[in-house]
């Protein structure tokens, strides 16, 4: 039988070969053909523990080439081939033996001790292509690297006529901090579900591996909730500036978060309490002290709205919405926002979070927050979210000491939404300008007073909304100062360096313009 399926796949190869025109050669790529200075396995983002170039390594992808899938990586060799066939055209069958093929192969388990659950090893030699990883998700993660090893059009969704190489050598690889992730403000304006899937699969290359989806704001709820219909029916049609809302059904959440997890990203929804409630607090009376529905806000203001506090239908329609929304989302996290509650008394917001936290728990979640929950003492288990400006917030401190994990989201550092210059046409400036390097230059364990680096959960690159409506918005914010926010994440401080990270920045835009992304073209990087 081996030999049928080899023979079968060879004639294929042959085949296409000969229709190509191409020398017919099953193992070693055309010495013509070298992988250029452009890529190579130290020019990765973000940049890898360690990382040898070997020129004469180079891998050639073929007709005959075939993805070797072992034991429990069939799901991402099946990602790869749908990410590599368009482009090449070739088949890349999905098989668990190589049949003596050129192969790219996927191998669970035995791999080395350091890289953990979502590192792996990587080796491009001449005769094929290895990736090792212990988890599904540090397979996955390893063909991030190796789709860079890749000329950029190979992210082309038409066939392209030409040689393809993988840049040789090797690759040894794990991240930093477990938490690597972006958040989408979709409550300011309602994206889409194919649009919040266009921003998953943009984000996944750079190995982010979480989506916090700020669902709910004083401008819109966007999340459907059976028990609480009037939330979406009537607060999620509005957005800024009075345009059109929009919200995502249950099974329309459901199958977003379904493939957030095909790219090994885990959801964590937010609604935002007990301020930024107005979209609530429009559609139905009953969540105001007075029992009068407040008039929907379609502004930009901050800080005016306010759940009851110490009504009980407060807590009523709290757990509704946990309960539903937990049923939903296999994550262990619910963020429950907390910022920003300028209308809500500083004795009422403790109470409000201390009965709001076991909520989350009776329903089997831990919390997240803003970082103004560490006022509460929350659990150990929860997660503040820094998202000042300062450098020294003792609440966040003392939590740290408490045992929380912080995440990290400096909003003059990580807040995508921030203008690049006085001149940047979409985003705000109240937080400061942040330029490439601006958002680069910063390490999570020496930014906070009183937070060292076994205290930071990780970083999180959040996008406000309000003057973004489009993808290509989302785009021109976000690249190209993501990759910075995913290599603080993910990098060793080591390797942690403008002048050769912004040389590395330059060699993606090849690969942005074939995949149609928008970026900013900043002064501060030589894009030639």
């Amino acid at each position: 039988m081996r030999k049928r399926v080899s023979r079968a796949l060879l004639g294929s190869a042959i085949l296409s070969l000969a229709t190509l025109g191409l020398p017919v050669v099953a193992s070693a790529g055309p010495t013509a053909q070298t992988a250029s200075s452009e890529r190579a396995v130290t020019d990765i983002i973000p940049a890898p523990v360690e990382a040898k170039a070997d020129a004469k390594a180079d891998f050639w992808l073929s007709p005959a080439t075939v993805i070797k899938a072992g034991t429990g990586a069939k799901q991402v060799a099946d990602y790869l081939r749908g990410q590599l066939k368009p482009a090449t055209g070739y088949r890349l069958p999905v098989l668990s033996h190589s049949f003596g093929l050129p192969a790219i192969s996927l191998e669970l388990g035995h791999a080395d001790a350091r890289v953990g659950k979502e590192g792996y090893t990587l080796k491009v030699a001449k005769n094929g292509v290895t990736l090792k990883a212990n988890t599904a998700d540090g397979l996955f993660l390893g063909v991030q690297s190796l789709r860079q090893l890749l000329p950029s059009a190979i992210d082309a969704k038409t066939v392209q006529h030409r040689l393809w190489t993988v840049a040789g050598g090797s690759v040894l690889d794990y991240p930093r901090f477990g938490y690597r992730g972006a958040m989408l403000d979709v409550a300011r304006h309602f994206f889409n579900p194919d649009q919040v899937k266009t921003y998953i699969d943009q984000i996944a290359q750079y190995k982010i591996n979480t989506l916090h989806l700020h669902l709910s704001d004083d401008q819109g709820w966007r999340i459907e909730i059976k028990s609480w219909p009037r939330l979406t029916s009537f607060g999620g049609q509005t957005a800024v500036g009075g345009g059109k809302g929009g919200f995502y059904t249950q099974e329309q959440y459901t199958d977003l978060v379904k493939y957030a997890a095909s790219r090994h990203i885990t959801v964590i929804p937010e609604i935002d309490m007990p301020g930024h409630t107005n979209a609530a607090q429009s559609s139905y009376a009953e969540l105001n002290c007075d029992k009068k529905a407040v008039p929907v806000r379609t502004d930009t203001e901050v800080g005016y709205s306010s759940l009851c506090i110490n009504d009980p239908v407060t807590y009523r329609f709290v757990d509704d919405v946990f309960r539903e929304l937990a049923a939903l989302t296999p994550g262990k996290y619910i963020h429950i926002g907390g910022d920003e509650a300028h209308a809500t008394k500083p004795e009422d917001y403790l109470t409000f979070e201390n009965k709001v936290q076991p909520i989350a728990a009776k329903y089997g979640k831990y919390i997240s927050g803003w970082d103004e929950i560490a006022k509460a003492k929350p659990a150990a288990t929860a997660i503040p979210q820094f998202w000042d400006t300062v450098n020294d917030k003792p609440e966040v401190a003392a939590a740290a000491a408490r045992g929380n994990k912080i995440l990290f989201s400096p909003a003059n550092k990580a807040y995508l939404d921030m203008k690049y210059t006085d001149s940047s046409p979409l985003g705000q400036d109240w937080a400061g300008l942040v330029e490439v390097k601006d958002a680069y230059d910063w390490d999570p364990a020496t930014y906070l007073k009183g937070v060292t680096e076994s205290q930071v959960a990780g970083v999180e690159a959040p996008i406000w909304t309000e003057t973004l409506v489009t993808n290509d918005d989302l785009e021109y914010m976000a690249f190209p100062r993501l990759p910075g926010h995913a290599e603080i994440g993910w990098s060793p401080k080591a390797t942690h360096n403008w002048d050769t990270y912004r040389l590395r920045l330059a060699k993606q835009a090849p690969r942005w313009g074939v995949q149609g992304i928008d970026f900013y073209r900043s002064p501060q990087v030589d894009w030639k």
